[in-house]
């Protein structure tokens, strides 16, 4: 009777195990077969056939429902260049943003409220650098160039909209400045 008893006890045991593995591996699945469907979104709303790029924007958080936020990236990067955003800065990028279509309760809105409120990681200018890199190769020349302008022309108005000291002298700092330079080699 006793071997009966634990001959029960380890099959039972052995179902217990084995039915918690099946559990985590459907849930891996899941997981799997979900990250694969952000991807495909993203892909088709942005165009990026790079699946290393688009693994890297859905580490980011960046989906097709905020992929006009990535746009916003450099004036982000600007207005942190110095360290820290001040209200004007502020009000600039979120204006900016507003002309995008990305108003307040938009899920690209929310995420651009987080980069203003934190300083993203640094990785996330990396990301945008790939990203507009794919973006201007498959785009023609015309475009590429129009591309560029509008982005470093948001991005220059975000550095100059502090104002320098005393809204007088140097409307851009050294280090947006810096940041400006290297927003422009992304373009190439």
């Amino acid at each position: 009777m006793a071997k009966d008893s634990i001959s029960a006890l380890r099959r039972e045991m052995e179902e217990k195990f084995f039915l918690e593995r099946d559990k985590e591996l459907l849930q891996a699945l899941r997981e799997q077969t979900e990250r694969k469907r952000r991807k495909q979104a993203l892909a088709d709303a942005s165009g990026i056939t790079d699946d290393e790029l688009l693994d890297q924007l859905d580490e980011m958080d960046i989906g097709s429902e905020t992929l006009a936020a990535l746009s916003l990236i450099p004036l982000i990067a600007v207005a942190w260049a110095d360290g820290s955003i001040d209200a004007k800065e502020r009000q600039a990028v979120l204006t900016a943003a507003e002309q995008r279509g990305l108003e307040a309760g938009h899920p690209g809105h929310d995420l651009l409220k987080g980069w203003l409120d934190t300083k993203p990681d640094r990785k996330l200018l990396d990301v945008w650098k790939d990203y507009v890199g794919a973006l201007c190769h498959a785009l023609d020349e015309e475009a590429a160039t129009a591309l560029k302008e509008d982005l470093l022309g948001r991005a220059r108005a975000v550095a100059e909209a502090a104002g320098g000291l005393l809204g007088l002298l140097n409307k851009v700092s050294n280090s947006e400045q810096n940041m400006l330079d290297e927003l422009q080699r992304a373009f190439g």
